[in-house]
């Protein structure tokens, strides 16, 4: 078997693998939807199916952005507080002057956002802190940054513009536009991971570092491109949740950094890097979504929500890792029957 066949069939198996996770998610999706209705019939009316949909697009947001950082092996937990700061920020700009107007709010998001994922990049890959140090550190100092600005001061969305709040809430033929928005990022990202080099970069990244940097892959600022990236992100979601939630207060998104990467590494994205799509992620989302939902309907208590997510997030990376060891082992075996 020559080189690049080989190569071919260990990507194909790969791909296979976790396509079967992706799958997985969305099989368990559909009992957990099929045992809820079973129970009460209102879960998928028309305004529960939109509110899910509206309240997992955020979340897919930050978990598309959040694979690619975790795809080079990396993590990034500030992301909740930047959902904070740029919803408060934003909200604070757009009160005082109601004549900007949606451009000017996601320019604005975008750009805090992109700041602070350029600071947690800048540390990681140049100054080699590791990135649970980093991110753990700035989640607290974007925080501070965000009581100082608040001051105990609330956002309501009576001082919002009309038009920003129906771009949290408005729809587009019956589609909200939240989802549209989320699902265009995620496809647009997952493209450009598959299918541009620079893209491949970051698994390769992952995969390896040293063989990257051997290959000629410029390390260090792929993964500050990808902490920017997840920042520019967390910018959007900021500012489109305050469009869906119009009153914000300072401690807006607190403790979504455990619901953000549980979402990613229950749709597949590895923690160990290397491998994953930003598909899966959003489907990772998904579910956790509705798995809140469906406790709300089923009256659950709410320490259940938290239990369910640890307990996925644990059945998920040791799910990684019996499938990783699998894949090892296949592959040792078809190496040696070929001789390579």
């Amino acid at each position: 078997m020559s080189t690049v066949t080989a190569g071919r069939s260990t990507r194909n198996l790969v791909d296979l693998v976790f396509r079967a996770r992706e799958l997985s998610i969305v099989a368990a999706l559909a009992v957990l939807v099929i045992v809820t209705v079973g129970v009460n019939g209102n879960f998928l009316s028309e305004q529960g199916v939109k509110d899910i949909f509206l309240n997992a697009s955020i979340l897919v947001l930050l978990a598309v952005g959040q694979s690619v950082v975790v795809i080079t092996r990396n993590i990034d937990l500030s992301v909740g507080s930047v959902v904070g700061l740029v919803a408060f920020t934003v909200g604070d700009f757009l009160a005082a002057d109601h004549g900007r107007g949606i451009v000017f709010a996601v320019v604005l998001g975008v750009a805090i956002g992109a700041l602070c994922g350029l600071v947690n990049g800048l540390l990681v890959s140049f100054g080699r802190v590791p990135a649970l140090v980093v991110t753990l550190g700035t989640l607290y100092v974007i925080q501070g940054v965000d009581h100082y600005i608040a001051h105990g001061r609330q956002i309501n969305a009576v001082d919002l513009p009309p038009a920003l709040l129906s771009l949290g809430n408005g729809t587009l033929f019956g589609i909200p536009y939240l989802p549209m928005i989320a699902v265009l990022v995620m496809l647009a990202v997952g493209y450009y991971l598959r299918s541009y080099a620079s893209g491949r970069d970051f698994y390769a990244i992952g995969s390896s570092p040293e063989a990257a940097a051997l290959a000629g892959v410029s390390v260090r600022r792929r993964v500050m491109a990808a902490y920017l990236f997840s920042g520019a992100l967390a910018g959007l979601a900021g500012v489109l949740w305050l469009s869906r939630f119009g009153t914000v207060v300072a401690d807006a998104a607190n403790g979504w950094e455990l619901q953000v990467v549980s979402a990613v590494v229950v749709g597949g994205v590895a923690i160990t890097g290397g491998v994953g799509t930003v598909y899966g992620a959003a489907l990772g989302a998904l579910l956790l979504t509705t798995i809140t939902s469906a406790l709300v309907v089923l009256k659950v208590s709410p320490f259940w929500q938290q239990a369910i997510t640890g307990a996925l997030l644990l059945l998920a990376i040791s799910v990684d890792r019996l499938l990783a060891l699998r894949v090892a082992r296949v592959l040792r075996r078809r190496n040696s029957r070929h001789g390579s």
